[in-house]
């Protein structure tokens, strides 16, 4: 039977609404929650004509100027066939000097004290397929059963014409071939006219506009597995109702406008209690047992610790209790959170190898419903189990951060402590 699930988006912090709060929750319980800013929207997945400013050869870059002082990181290794429009030395036989233009594509939002990444292998993301510009194969979602892989490679294949490459989503496993093919022909038109408009445009230029994470969260839902979409606000309603129509419109009916002042959409929904909850470092499991989470510049770790827990004489089959508990939560607070880089998890020590095996399977499986990349490496000798999530976005801590410290939530703050 499917889960409940829900999307709800809304103004946040209500003082200000510099923000929009997207929230999907499993049978009312948030599993994912991003907040980004109303005005000055994320660049991921922006195509530009950037300039390359300088090179770094010790350590395999150049950095790409995408507008007026924005500078990123870009990977010599990584792109060995820059998608040049404009060189500044024809004769040349470098593959890049500075001052050289090129179609680039974000792939990485600032993080910390990190630049953005670009890629000159750009992407174009539907529903049910990915579009590459460089990496010339057909690939299936690795979430998908043998039979599902078999039937989309057979389906697909006749439909790909060998000059870009193609990635079938989860969601594609039971979509048909006319619906595979629609979608396939409006992401190939798409390709072309950004690689078209690089011909003529300017340096900085804003070749393709990636939609706002509230509508790309639309987009990831898993097909066929969202119960409703709910917003406050008229405008976004209208967003989303224009992006629906174009691209998933067997969704439409589920698209609602809340409109009850008496309570309002982020009370009834506990939006800010779930706020407050991910963002607390420690997290409090239903055996009374708790994991502390301390990002760090470098990675992030987890403690697991017995705290309340009473369970008598058997330590061990105690421990094995929390620790499974501990990593059904950690995967899901990653997910909650945005964490990633590496992870390090301080389980309980376990003495049995068997029940070692068991909590890596039990984490490595609850992972897989991470629509981010998550991979659990190993358990080190200190028994540390480490894992792996693909960095894309701003974790809900820095987005909140940033939140925060904007001029207008700075006034409220203000006004709250006179």
């Amino acid at each position: 039977m499917e889960q409940n699930r829900q999307v709800i988006i809304t103004r946040w912090p209500k003082e200000t609404q510099k923000g929009i709060l997207t929230a999907l929750t499993e049978e009312g319980r948030a599993v994912e929650l991003s907040l980004e800013p109303a005005k000055n929207p994320s660049l991921l997945g922006n195509i530009y004509i950037g300039k390359v400013k300088n090179l770094a050869p010790q350590i395999g870059a150049a950095f790409v100027e995408i507008g007026e002082g924005q500078i990123c990181y870009f990977s010599l290794q990584e792109n060995p066939s820059p998608l040049l429009v404009n060189r500044l030395n024809p004769n040349t036989k470098k593959p890049l000097v500075p001052g050289d233009e090129l179609i680039v594509q974000v792939c990485r939002e600032a993080l910390k004290t990190k630049a953005p990444a670009v890629t000159c292998n750009l992407n174009f993301p539907g529903k049910y397929l990915v579009l590459t510009s460089q990496n010339r194969k057909i690939g299936i979602s690795g979430k998908l059963d043998s039979d599902s892989r078999e039937r989309l490679l057979r389906l697909l294949t006749p439909l790909w014409d060998g000059t870009y490459g193609l990635i079938a989503r989860t969601n594609a496993r039971d979509a048909g071939e006319e619906v595979l093919k629609k979608e396939l022909d409006r992401l190939e038109k798409t390709w072309k006219s950004v690689l078209e408009k690089g011909k003529s445009r300017t340096c900085f230029s804003l070749l393709y506009q990636e939609e706002p994470p509230f509508l790309s969260a639309l987009r990831s839902a898993r097909e066929g597995t969202l119960s409703r979409i709910l917003t406050d606000d008229p405008k976004l309603w209208e967003q989303i109702r224009e992006y629906l129509l174009a691209f998933q419109p067997e969704d439409l009916n589920k698209l609602g406008l809340y409109e009850d002042r008496q309570l309002p959409l982020h009370k009834l929904y506990s939006l800010e209690k779930a706020l407050e909850e991910a963002l607390r470092e420690r997290v409090w499991l239903k055996s009374g047992g708790y994991l502390v989470i301390q990002p760090t510049e470098a990675l992030t770790v987890v403690d697991v610790n017995t705290g309340k827990y009473e369970g008598g004489k058997k330590k061990q089959q105690t421990y094995r209790k929390i620790n499974r508990e501990a990593a059904l939560e950690t995967a899901r607070q990653l997910r909650l959170r945005n964490l990633s880089g590496i992870i390090i998890i301080d389980f309980i020590d376990m003495e049995s190898e068997e029940d070692q095996e068991d909590l890596l399977t039990l984490l490595a499986e609850e992972l897989k419903k991470d629509p981010v990349k998550a991979l659990v490496m190993d358990m080190t000798r200190l028994h540390l189990v480490e894992l792996t999530r693909k960095k894309l976005r701003k974790s809900l801590a820095e987005q909140w951060q940033e939140l925060q410290n904007s001029p207008e939530s700075a006034k409220i703050n203000s006004r709250e402590n006179e």
